[in-house]
């Protein structure tokens, strides 16, 4: 299969007007409560977001928060941009990438990371029944699917292949929506897929076959995505920042330790069966980013042209000034 389908992406010029727009800074609605709205893709990586409201820890900083769901990084870095959105969830490939072009995006907290075990994570590459692809290296002159392209999913897609001994250049991405990619690999429509949960328990339940644990090939220890905002909300409500980013620490805190409150929440926010809640792969949700784990992304990308210039991780945190 040769099939591509590029990326409705806008222009770095585009964007780089749409982040001068005035963005949202948390309305007040004079009783003391500041309203924000927050991207998020509606897959178990934001389980924390949803907990974090759940459990009022938004609201004990006077935080009224409305979810709107995204397809994922790249559409949320111009929701970002733009003001739409005050905060996001973005893989952390899309983040640099968003900053190699002149968007000033700052990571304020944690998102997901892998679970470090191979052939027990939350996310991996999956082909046909079948299909005589039985490893990252045959991927080789094959198509893969993935939700976007210049994504966390290509680019440790990439590394997971020439680790094994092939060409990653040889691979063709194409963009799908995750929801689409089981029905998909059934039908036989692509060679293979780059799928998180709960659409990998769904495909391996379907018959797909896992061959490469693309986020533990990376880094044992990878940060996959983050929750973001602009430099503007930084500079212009630092304690709204602040507030969110505390706020997200408690709900990543309860999350790695309530893993059955995950399952709970993502019943709340997604449409998965009940049953298929209960047999799916949770990432980790640690506090802290692993930086360590985004500088390996950052020299990946590097590596395979993604940006123009050496991307300064250290910058693209918010303590970092």
């Amino acid at each position: 299969m040769r099939h591509r389908l590029l990326p409705a992406a806008a222009s770095a010029a585009a964007l780089i007007l749409a982040a001068s727009a005035c963005g949202g800074d948390g309305g007040d609605d004079g009783g003391g409560t500041r309203s924000i709205t927050v991207g998020a893709i509606p897959i178990v990586d934001v389980a924390p977001l949803h907990l974090a409201v759940d459990q009022g820890f938004f609201a004990d900083r006077g935080l009224d928060v409305e979810i709107q769901n995204t397809t994922g990084g790249a559409q949320a870095i111009p929701g970002v941009a733009s003001g739409d959105f005050d905060f996001a969830f973005g893989n952390v490939t899309s983040l640099l990438v968003a900053r190699d072009a002149g968007l000033p995006m700052k990571v304020v907290a944690n998102g997901a990371a892998t679970t470090g075990e191979q052939g027990n994570d939350f996310g991996a590459v999956v082909v046909p029944e079948g299909s005589p692809i039985t490893s990252a290296e045959d991927l080789e002159g094959a198509t893969v699917a993935v939700n976007n392209l210049e994504n966390i999913g290509d680019t440790t897609v990439r590394n997971s292949v020439r680790k094994a001994g092939g060409d990653p250049a040889q691979v063709e991405f194409m963009e799908l929506a995750l929801p689409d990619m089981p029905p998909a690999l059934e039908k036989e429509e692509i060679d293979a897929a780059w799928v998180v949960e709960p659409f990998l328990t769904t495909s391996l339940e379907a018959g797909a076959t896992e061959v490469a644990s693309n986020f533990v090939d990376a880094h044992p220890k990878l940060t996959i995505a983050a929750y973001f905002t602009s430099e503007q909300l930084l500079s212009e409500a630092p304690e709204l920042a602040a507030d969110f980013a505390s706020a997200m620490e408690e709900g990543l805190a309860y999350a790695q330790s309530n893993p059955e409150e995950v399952r709970r929440i993502v019943g709340e926010y997604t449409e998965i069966d009940p049953t298929l809640i209960e047999e799916i792969r949770l990432p980790l949700f640690p506090p802290e980013t692993d930086r360590e784990s985004v500088s390996t992304i950052a020299d990946l990308m590097e590596q395979d042209g993604l940006v123009e210039q050496t991307p300064d991780v250290d910058a693209l945190f918010a303590d970092a000034g």
